[in-house]
């Protein structure tokens, strides 16, 4: 596929020994902003909790962000490849230290000049504000930001040699704001930030009802990895239910469907000569969350004790069926997962495979009966576990039904099965309202990395109260191996001790899907794991 950007030669090297970039050719921009379209009208049930990058770490508000905030740096559509995006050029210009260079005049969209000191306050305060819900855990390794000229900033780094730095820079925390709109020291309202049009992706927002209906118009000040905005602009509708999101694009009131139907909407959808169903790459994953303070013998309950929050731990992993799950709740299009880095990512294993249930992938209460018995554990097990039923798809109640219903089977658990909508369930999981709940995850990045630093490191953003040393210094060993298999097998160790310590239970694997009217083109699923809204049209 080719890249159309701003015309200038660019250079990133994600290699870090070396100090010399990797030099990649820009392609030429149209001159005209690119071809204008029909408006296009997307529909999704994925909510947005704040519409700054400080303040959400979820799939609907980072769908929203990347239509509408600049990054230095980028994945190339239908690429793993890190490339420059914002930046003229980014490179390790030495092993904790990465350089990105600006080009001249840009602006925000409202008219504000866009520097290097846009760049560090944006780090800046993604640290300062670490908010419980947002990305700033994936910025652990960085120690500062400074910028020696208005286009220059210069990232230092604690650990050397960081493979995964580039990567962080696509994701969540790496969406660069205005520092004359933005709060430096708290979250910024979402009504403000439309007021100030603060906006330097491909669209600004012209038009914005909370999770109900967002207006987006091309930015004309807009540089970047991507083509101008093929389209007049774009209409994001928010559904409650994913049966209405189906209703939607059949009768054509939305062009593209994206996240979450159903599995069998989808299936019914593909027989529909009208419609398109288009598939990307798998990264998505479903677990279940421990809060180790509250859990069943968590450290803040009154009969706290390890050993037996460990074994009610490793009683849950052996009597979950996964291909129960797989079959009954998702006809397949998800698929067992046994370990915290999905099949398909360089270093996944299988350690939660042979650790739980029958040893081979298959549930057994006589294991988990034995684990209990042995750690002095009194059955039945009374366990609260939350669920949302508005941000994981139509299914989560089905889900978690059969969960329950898998628990319970045979006398070792008394479950309290509970759902609450994303907004406040969100909140309510940081604030430890929750011993045990249900959590999704759609990828930053494209690498095993991002499937554990941010949920395993002391500072992680579950905020499950777990942590452990070892794991801390294996995460940032991993992250700075240069030799690939050494890392690899760095990554295994990882998830091995993991798993052993069971803060989360995966259970899930799915894979990307949207559906669209047969005439729609320009939608592009890959493992960037965003959808650009600016290359649709019809």
């Amino acid at each position: 596929m080719t890249l159309t950007t701003h015309a200038r030669r660019r250079a990133l090297a994600v290699a870090v020994p070396a100090v010399a970039a990797i030099a990649l050719a820009g392609c030429a921009s149209t001159d005209d902003g690119g071809a204008a379209g029909d408006q296009i009208i997307v529909g999704t049930t994925d909510s947005v909790t704040h519409l700054d990058p400080a303040g959400s770490y979820d799939n609907g508000s980072l769908t929203l962000q990347t239509q509408v905030f600049p990054y230095l740096v980028n994945t190339a559509p239908d690429s793993t490849d890190v490339v420059p995006d914002l930046a003229e050029s980014a490179e390790f210009t030495g092993p904790t230290e990465f350089t990105v260079t600006l080009p001249e005049g840009l602006t925000w969209a409202n008219g504000n000049e866009l520097t290097s000191s846009d760049v560090k306050f944006t780090f800046d305060r993604q640290l300062a504000i670490a908010d419980p819900n947002g990305p700033s855990s994936l910025l652990g390794n960085l120690d500062s930001v400074e910028t020696p000229d208005g286009l220059t900033a210069v990232f230092h780094l604690k650990n050397a040699d960081d493979q995964t730095f580039p990567h962080v820079l696509t994701s969540f925390p790496g969406a660069i704001v205005d520092d004359e709109t933005f709060a430096a020291d708290a979250v910024t309202p979402d009504d403000d930030i439309v007021e100030a049009n603060a906006f330097g992706g491909p669209f600004s927002i012209t038009d914005y009802t909370f999770n109900e209906l967002i207006e987006l118009t091309p930015n004309e000040n807009y540089q970047g990895l991507v083509a101008p905005a093929a389209n007049d602009g774009v209409l994001i509708n928010y559904y409650a239910e994913s049966s209405n999101l189906k209703l939607a694009v059949e009768d054509g009131s939305v062009d593209v469907a994206y996240r979450s139907l159903s599995p069998s909407d989808v299936d019914d959808l593909s027989g529909d000569d009208g419609l398109a169903v288009h598939e990307g790459p798998g990264g998505e994953i479903r677990y279940i969350v421990f809060n180790f303070d509250t859990q069943p013998y968590g450290a803040q309950t009154d009969d706290a004790d390890p050993a037996k929050a460990l074994a009610v731990r490793q009683a849950l992993a052996s009597l979950i069926d996964r291909d129960a799950l797989s079959e009954t709740v998702y006809d397949g299009t998800y698929t067992p997962l046994y370990s915290y880095v999905p099949e398909g990512f360089a270093g996944a294993t299988e350690p939660l495979k042979e650790l739980y249930g029958d040893g081979d992938g298959a549930p057994s209460a006589e294991a988990a009966e034995k684990v209990l018995s042995d750690a002095g554990v009194e059955t039945p097990i009374a366990l609260s576990l939350q669920y949302s039923p508005d941000h994981y798809g139509p299914n989560s109640a089905d889900e978690y039904a059969l969960i329950e219903q898998q628990l319970e089977a045979d006398g070792l658990f008394d479950v309290t099965l509970a759902g609450t909508e994303w907004v406040q369930y969100s909140d309510d999981r940081v604030s430890d309202v929750y011993p045990a709940y249900q959590l999704g995850w759609f990828p930053d990045y494209s690498d095993a990395d991002n499937y554990l630093t941010p949920f395993f490191r002391s500072e992680n953003f579950l905020v499950n109260h777990y942590a452990d040393e070892e794991v801390d210094q294996m995460i940032a060993d991993q992250a700075s191996e240069g030799d690939q298999a050494a890392r690899e097998a760095l990554l295994g160790d990882i998830q091995q001790k993991v798993a052993e310590d069971l803060s989360t239970v995966p259970y899930l694997q799915g894979a990307q899907v949207a559906v669209s009217a047969s005439d729609v083109e320009g939608i592009v699923l890959d493992a960037s794991f965003k959808l650009r809204m600016a290359s649709i049209t019809r």
